[in-house]
């Protein structure tokens, strides 16, 4: 039997008025742990606020290692252990201030940081003024982003920055091009010339196209408002419905496995959502990011991890009131989870490209790869100044590791076309930011997994009474 809460809902006069009342607070703690930096958040609360937060911390590449949430009587309350890349404590008086600033900006101003990518190099791309955006989801196959930025080549567009997914078989990607040096004719958003290019890329998706496809191409100008672009990598993704087989990624032989259950705490009101995961940079953003666009709302919250294993527990409703009270329901919101975790991981090897920006390189580029037996598994390309940036994780056509001597003839060839590659052994799981890479010496490296329901509720406790003392 259904607890019968009412649907989440402010409306929008009220809310502004309870900002304008108690603005956001967010308060910097160095003092309370040796490892890490707290990062207290206090504020009204909103639908998607705390997809909002943790897009700022993930997008000034800070790692989360811990966080506590609570959200009931529409107030926000939240605490996230963060470090550095390396693993330090924030201390850095501009980056302290650009997260308070950050913050308050998402909640007040309701919008949402820009794109962040792999690394600094990266979140400082070049994206021009007037360029078109390419979406496309496709069935995965070898030599297939070779084959786009061919077209785009032939088409005379510069590819500007692009971001590739590959998960289950499925292929999504979102391409900014601009006009490249030698087209100084017609606008890039022509209409003419957006179809001539849509026509092309239609062609190219469809070459190899059977019944069961589900191919998409859509291009559109950059339009204001438009979402973080990892989270519409989620989006489409989800969309072109890969989460519907099921897919279990090994490194290095180990297996990693994400478990998700769903259970009912009919005395509190809530579905409970409890995911066990590898830990890896980023899981929390793309959970928090999965639920808010299926329209579940996180009243509280606890996330920690021990060892290379992260664990997530979630007490939620639907955004109309509603616990999940189905076996569909359960089955349906558990495949998503695992899809939005495992997306992200890359078994390939990672290849980082550096050369002169011009036009064409992308396709010169994957070109190589391409003709070395290379496939592309996920990929981030950008402009840094004068210079072209990207970062593919790559294995052989039937996803098996690369040797080395074809990592030395795709070097020596990408360095005959003006580039420089290197190597960085491992995936994504291996990353340098790896969150298991620290010792957490705090109370949580108790047993994890068994204790997390217990934990949550003293934590809330505990986050109430210290945020009453931040209150003048």
């Amino acid at each position: 039997m259904d607890m019968g809460y009412g649907p989440y809902y402010v409306h929008p006069e009220l809310e502004s008025l309870v900002d304008r009342i108690h603005p956001p607070r967010v308060c910097i703690d160095n003092d309370t742990y040796e490892d890490c930096t707290l990062v207290k958040v206090d504020c009204a609360n909103r639908h998607g606020i705390l997809l909002d937060m943790v897009q700022v911390l993930t997008d000034l590449d800070l790692v989360i290692s811990k966080s506590y949430i609570c959200s009931d009587g529409r107030w926000f309350m939240d605490v996230f252990h963060v470090t550095d890349q390396l693993g330090n404590k924030i201390t850095d008086k501009d980056l302290i201030h650009n997260i308070q600033q950050s913050i308050c900006a998402s909640r007040r101003e309701k919008t949402q940081v820009k794109t962040s990518s792999i690394g600094k190099e990266m979140r400082q791309r070049h994206v021009p003024m007037e360029h078109m955006t390419l979406e496309m989801t496709i069935t995965d196959r070898p030599g297939l982003l070779s084959e786009i930025s061919a077209v785009l080549a032939e088409l005379r567009c510069h590819v500007s920055a692009a971001v590739v997914w590959t998960h289950n078989t499925r292929a999504a990607c979102i391409i900014h091009v601009e006009n490249d040096d030698s087209n100084h004719g017609s606008s890039i958003m022509d209409p003419q010339r957006v179809d001539e290019v849509q026509s092309k890329l239609v062609t190219v998706v469809n070459a190899r196209h059977t019944n069961h496809e589900r191919p998409s191409v859509k291009l559109t100008s950059q339009a204001t408002g438009q979402p973080h672009t990892e989270r519409r990598l989620h989006q489409l993704m989800m969309a072109d419905k890969d989460y519907q087989e099921k897919c279990i990624y090994s490194s290095r032989d180990k297996s990693y496995e994400t478990i998700v259950t769903v259970e009912n705490c009919r005395e509190k009101g809530y579905s409970v959502l409890n995911v066990t995961s590898p830990d890896r940079p980023k899981l929390l953003f793309d959970t928090v990011c999965t639920l808010t666009d299926l329209q579940y709302v996180v009243f509280h919250a606890a996330v920690s991890s021990k060892g290379p294993v992260a664990f997530q527990e979630y007490y939620i409703r639907q955004k109309d009131g509603h616990t999940l009270n189905s076996e569909i329901q359960r089955q349906a919101i558990s495949r998503c989870i695992v899809a939005a975790v495992e997306r992200r991981v890359s078994n390939g090897l990672r290849l980082d490209v550096k050369s002169r920006n011009r036009s064409g390189l992308l396709s010169d580029v994957t070109r190589v790869f391409r003709e070395n037996g290379l496939s592309v598994a996920r990929a981030e390309i950008g402009i840094h100044g004068e210079k072209a940036v990207g970062s593919f994780y790559v294995t052989d056509v039937g996803g098996r590791d690369v040797n080395l001597q074809m990592v030395e003839t795709v070097k020596k060839e990408i360095e005959k076309i003006g580039g420089m590659v290197f190597v960085t052994n491992g995936s994504s799981l291996d990353s340098s930011s790896h969150r298991s890479s620290r010792s957490n010496n705090t109370e949580e490296e108790q047993p994890a997994r068994s204790s997390l329901g217990t934990l949550l509720w003293s934590q809330i406790e505990r986050l109430s009474s210290k945020f009453q003392t931040l209150t003048p």
